[in-house]
């Protein structure tokens, strides 16, 4: 009998034991990881390299790629409404422009509304914002921000800093010498180096204005591809068959770039007079020194675009190879800036428990469609890139084709720092898909799209929309109606609109009906619909006809 109590007890001593030892492991605190969000402004998954489009096979970017190969990628990111500021919008908040109330460039934007940096200091984390802001107003929600002055030039930027504590002003605005990738890349890593020395976990916001227009490259950088050829997409010559809203853009590369500001050509051989140039900021903001070195670079190759004496189609396409080539040597400065973040966080023993991101706010044509700039729903402006890496937390390797967001960002930095999320936030935290919780089939079945800038530059018509793993259904409205439909399996171009193609009268109607729900889901109403007047569309083209002068009019089709 002594024996039985005995051996009771032991179990019962053992057991409380595990029980105690299990608990003390569970109450370990956690630690929450440092979040690196670098963001570049109109970069195009063709100009990455881990994407394996053939331009950025000539043109690579070997550090972004560094943070796939060491983390994931995901192969079917899409924004929400492909333009700047919306875009910034929507990773803030975690909502759609109709609900964080910021629509088009132009609009202000609701600081007093939640966002998850807001959300992140709360819980404890040191938070920066440094770039690119373009939302109107000063950032809040950060401990320390260092800001563009609106779209900001390349060389020799103004920042507008936030005042310490104890100031009566609550920022400066100071003129920088030097080029906005290297600035922005040496503020980040600064800031960086003293937050590591704090006990709490940071983060950071590194929102670069490149490659945005009119892709001025590094001095550095001013010859860097001259010896490399480019292919230009086979839709570079197009009619835009099926859709009205393509036929009367004015983002074409050969009929609207601005032939001096955006394409550095000059007046006449031998001379360093840019050619039609309505925004003179860019350049006069140069040092004479920085003005000189670009002269010199760029001298040779403008003559010899005079010696050649091309017209029509020629022309065209010396002016697609001048967009590759500063666009792509603009990147290369971003990969550089990229690179130096990494080895310092190697360097500092900080990696491991860091998550570094790298995304762009929407996608960008190179050339597709004959095609600059984003707006349109098509896949080349619909599509953005994103590589993500967290050597503690994320299994390097991994390839998602899940159909995620930038509406989704917000959500997954939350999760990763342990933070509620917001029920009123309209994403889905990407951890579980990167944990394998989910499979990619599983997160979500379609993406909701809505653009609403116009009349604007480009004059790229409203359009919302539904894209689902095959398929993508567009409602281009305000002063035209068109609905188009494509099978983006067998037309990856979408060249070819199947609206009324009575094979496909099936998944039309399952579209809609996506569609319907999506919008009800959220909380889309009659006033996103509005039209804009007819005399502001009117106004708008002259004014835009006015700017572009006299460039492509060498272009006949």
């Amino acid at each position: 009998m002594k024996k039985n109590i005995a051996y009771i007890l032991l179990i019962v001593i053992i057991i409380f034991s595990c029980k105690k030892a299990v608990t003390e492991v569970n109450n370990v605190p956690q630690i929450k990881p440092n979040i690196i969000f670098i963001m570049a402004d109109d970069h195009a998954v063709q100009a990455i390299s881990v994407y394996g489009h053939p331009l950025s096979k000539l043109a690579p970017t070997p550090n972004i790629d560094r943070i796939a190969n060491e983390g994931v990628i995901f192969n079917t990111n899409f924004c929400t409404n492909s333009i700047c500021g919306p875009s910034r919008a929507v990773i803030l908040t975690g909502k759609h422009s109709h609900i964080n109330g910021f629509r088009m460039n132009g609009d202000q934007f609701d600081n007093s509304q939640m966002t998850f940096p807001k959300l992140l200091r709360k819980a404890g984390y040191t938070t920066a914002m440094i770039g690119k802001w373009h939302l109107g107003g000063y950032p809040e929600g950060f401990d320390y921000w260092n800001i563009l002055r609106d779209q900001g030039n390349y060389y020799n930027p103004e920042f507008i800093k936030m005042s310490p504590p104890n100031s009566t002003q609550k920022a400066d605005t100071v003129t920088v010498n030097g080029y906005a990738t290297d600035l922005i890349t040496d503020f980040a890593i600064d800031w960086i180096s003293n937050a590591k020395e704090g006990k709490k976990p940071f983060f950071i916001m590194v929102h670069h204005k490149a490659p945005h227009r009119n892709w001025m490259p590094t001095l550095r950088h001013l010859n860097l591809y001259d010896s490399i050829q480019f292919p230009l997409p086979d839709t570079y010559f197009t009619s835009h068959e099926g859709s009205q809203a393509s036929k009367e853009q004015l983002q074409t590369i050969y009929k609207d770039m601005y032939e001096g500001h955006d394409l550095k050509m000059t007046v006449a051989k031998g001379s360093n007079e840019l050619a039609h140039n309505p925004w003179k900021t860019d350049f006069d903001r140069m040092t004479p020194e920085q003005r000189r070195i670009w002269d010199k670079a760029y001298l040779p190759k403008n003559d010899a675009m005079h010696e050649a004496n091309l017209t029509g189609k020629a022309l065209a396409e010396w002016k697609g190879q001048r967009y590759l080539h500063d666009y792509l040597s603009t990147v290369a400065s971003i990969d550089e800036g990229v690179g130096k973040i990494l080895d310092y966080l190697d360097e500092n023993n900080l990696s491991e428990n860091t998550i570094v991101v790298y995304t762009s706010d929407q996608g960008f044509y190179l050339g597709e469609k004959g095609w600059f700039d984003k707006r349109f729903m098509y896949e080349e402006s619909l599509r953005m890139p994103l590589v993500m890496k967290y050597p503690a937390g994320i299994k390097k390797g991994k390839v998602i084709e899940a159909l995620t967001q930038n509406l989704d960002f917000a959500e997954t930095f939350l999760d990763y720092a342990q933070v509620e999320i917001p029920k009123e936030m309209q994403g889905k935290s990407l951890k579980p898909l990167l944990e394998g919780k989910i499979t990619d089939d599983a997160f979500r079945d379609a993406v909701y799209y809505h653009y609403y800038d116009y009349p604007a530059f480009h004059m790229v018509k409203k359009m919302y929309g539904v894209r689902t793993k095959r398929y993508k259904l567009i409602h281009v409205y305000d002063d035209i109606d068109q609905w188009e439909l494509y099978d983006l399996k067998t037309d990856p171009n979408e060249l070819i609109n199947l609206i009324n193609n009575s094979n496909y009268e099936n998944i039309k109607k399952e579209l809609l009906i996506k569609l319907d729900s999506l919008q009800k889901a959220y909380n889309v109403t009659d006033k996103e619909f509005e039209k804009a007047s007819k005399e502001s569309v009117q106004k708008s083209y002259k004014n835009f006809e006015r700017l572009r002068g006299k460039t492509g009019e060498q272009y006949q089709n």
